[in-house]
């Protein structure tokens, strides 16, 4: 509950909402012990007092009556009826929209055509037919705004649930015996409640504006029974010559409807366990920058990253997912980055041109210079003008890179034009090369193919197509063969290596697979929380490793042929980079640690071949 306050109230617009309601709702609850007039009494020779009338704060209506009585327990009836409104319509619709998800076939298209026709109404003339129907009055109003509301909920609930019902945790409960009623309660419910409370929360604040509605037009609460709509409804005449009987409880409805808004809007970021890491804003177009001092540049290549310090600001919490990192990327070389989950590649690769997501991440140390120039901090335009142009990525599922929506011809022609002033009949040419390029048979009929019409090999090579459409030199390839089946992963791996070399781009390769590093790469650097433990040349690091990471990490790798021998894991687990110990972070999962290795800063010694150890495996030299 604390952690659910936390994420509320980082969302200061929802903070607001929620202290507004609460002193809204304290008031309502305490009107009946309150020293208030009666708020039916008349009195006609006190009509239309003004505000701060002497025993009438908010002066008196057109029959004498008390406006500050009337508000606050009309204030109490509208909230109830609102509440309750919402409370009926969530539980029916979401009845309704569970059933037919769930069941499917003909009882789901017959429950959702009868929603389609309740839904081609519109809303408010389907409340006015219902309240028609049944006469004028508060709890006929009620049912009449939860009725119209159902299909709001039966529809997006049924929505979820269809999604859930095919899922494999659905099939297992099926197949343990479950039955339909426990399955729904007990695997289904559990799943779908946080969407029915956000949607009854962002739908209360409608619910009362429409029940206000209703009585404004009369056909809610009757004299001499007050809510918020009818005080509305019987100030209309006097709104020239008495204005503050109109807007009294017109400022009491926008209060209420706004503050249950933003709270509806705050909860449902809270309850998203998609933002539970306290990101309640849209991410910014570049990673924000926080950083002390520049550091001077450290060697001469192409892409040069030095002492990278990148962080994830989560409440109190800092995680240091990448602690100065620094590496050289020379022209026409390919550099793998390997390591365990987690251990910092990938947010190393998205630093480069500020794509980590902001917040939570800030870029807190360090520069990332291509050819000369420091990329941290540089103006959004430049950025922009960089990416995709100079420095291009292939990521690991193209499946979701890709827009589904779009032909890939279109895609192709798009990542072109929108860094080159060229035809559309040029940009298709160019589009048709690049497929060529990356070995796409036919690729003029591949160009009118959407995402999913291709294979995973395809899609991933129309992906490195991408990459190279505006001749960039920097490739960072983000596990581009993960998921891919070994023929397709050898004709990818040998597709980037003939394409570096006839045009020499330089390649950051990240992977968790050695077997590509030795086949692709010049050099590798191995990566553990945050830190680069090992750097230099791959056969040298592969054949010998120094670091102990690194020996136990190759230990690991199966060997065909090579008779059978036991594969040893490392034991442990990777720290939590918001809690790294002092000294090696590996030192508790090492079997050569002493106690020197949990104490101070351990530097990367060697100049061409580097390990971060001072127990190392082998010798790196000076």
């Amino acid at each position: 509950m604390r952690v659910f306050f936390a994420l509320l109230f980082r969302n200061r617009l929802a903070g607001i909402g929620g202290v507004v309601l609460a002193i809204i709702v304290a008031l309502v609850l305490l009107t009946p012990v309150l020293p208030l007039q009666n708020p039916d009494v008349t009195a006609m020779g006190d009509r239309f007092l003004r505000p701060l009338s002497p025993g009438h704060l908010l002066g008196t209506d057109a029959l004498g009556r008390d406006l500050l009585s009337r508000l606050l327990w009309g204030t109490r009836l509208s909230l109830a009826v609102g509440f309750a409104a919402a409370v009926a319509a969530g539980l029916i619709g979401s009845a309704v929209g569970i059933i037919a998800g769930y069941a499917g076939g003909r009882i789901d298209n017959a429950i959702m055509r009868f929603v389609d026709m309740l839904m081609a109404f519109p809303y408010i003339l389907l409340a006015l037919a219902i309240v028609a129907a049944l006469g004028p009055g508060l709890m006929n109003a009620l049912i009449a705004v939860a009725a119209v509301n159902v299909p709001f909920f039966a529809r997006n609930i049924r929505g979820i649930t269809v999604g859930l019902a095919s899922r494999d945790f659905i099939d297992a409960a099926r197949l343990s015996g479950k039955g339909h009623v426990r399955i729904v309660l007990t695997e289904l419910l559990p799943n779908v409640l946080p969407v029915i409370v956000i949607a009854m929360s962002t739908t209360i604040g409608w619910m009362i504006l429409e029940t206000a509605g209703l009585s404004f037009l009369g056909l809610g609460s009757q004299p001499p029974q007050a809510d918020l709509g009818s005080m509305l409804g019987e100030a209309r005449a006097a709104m020239i010559s008495a204005p503050h009987t109109s807007v009294v409880p017109g400022v009491m409805i926008f209060l209420i409807v706004m503050s249950i808004n933003l709270l509806g809007d705050g909860v449902r970021d809270a309850l998203d366990p998609r933002l539970k890491s306290g990101a309640l804003t849209r991410p910014m177009a570049a990673t924000r920058v926080a950083r002390r001092n520049v550091p001077e540049a450290q060697g001469s290549g192409l892409l040069q990253i030095d002492d990278l310090e990148a962080q994830f600001h989560v409440g109190r919490r800092v995680y240091r997912a990448v602690n100065g990192v620094s590496l050289s990327i020379a022209p026409g070389e390919c550099v793998g980055l390997i390591g365990e989950s987690g251990s910092g590649k990938s947010v190393t690769a998205l630093s480069v041109m500020g794509l980590v997501a902001s917040p939570p991440g800030v870029i807190t140390g360090g520069a990332v210079r291509l050819a000369d120039e420091d990329l941290i901090g540089a103006p959004y335009a430049r950025l922009r003008a960089l990416r995709g142009n100079k420095v291009a990525y292939v990521f690991q599922d193209p499946l979701s890179t890709l827009h589904p929506l779009y032909r890939v011809g279109d895609q192709l022609t798009e990542a072109i034009t929108s860094h080159h002033r060229i035809s559309a009949h040029e940009a298709r040419e160019r589009a048709l090369k690049l497929l060529a390029d990356v070995r796409i048979p036919n690729p003029a009929a591949r160009l009118s193919a959407y995402p999913h019409e291709l294979s995973g090999g395809m899609r991933q090579r129309i992906g490195i197509a991408m990459a190279l459409a505006n001749e960039p030199e920097v490739i960072i390839a983000d596990e581009p063969t993960t998921a891919l089946d070994v023929t397709v992963q050898a004709q990818v791996l040998a597709l980037l290596d003939d394409l570096r070399r006839r045009k020499n781009v330089a390649i950051v390769f990240i992977t968790h697979d050695f077997g590509i590093v030795g086949q692709l790469c010049d050099r590798v650097a191995v990566m553990y929380a945050g830190r680069i433990v090992e750097e230099g040349p791959t056969e040298r690091v592969l054949s010998d490793p120094a670091h102990p990471y690194t020996r136990r990490l190759i230990a690991c790798v199966p060997e065909l042929g090579g008779g059978r021998r036991q594969l040893p894991a490392i034991p442990g687990l990777p720290p939590a980079v918001d809690q790294l110990p002092e000294g090696c972070a590996f030192a508790p999962r090492c079997d050569r640690a002493t106690p020197d290795c949990a104490q101070g800063e351990i530097g990367l010694r060697g100049s061409l071949r580097k390990v971060r150890c001072i127990h190392p495996e082998a010798e790196v030299g000076a």
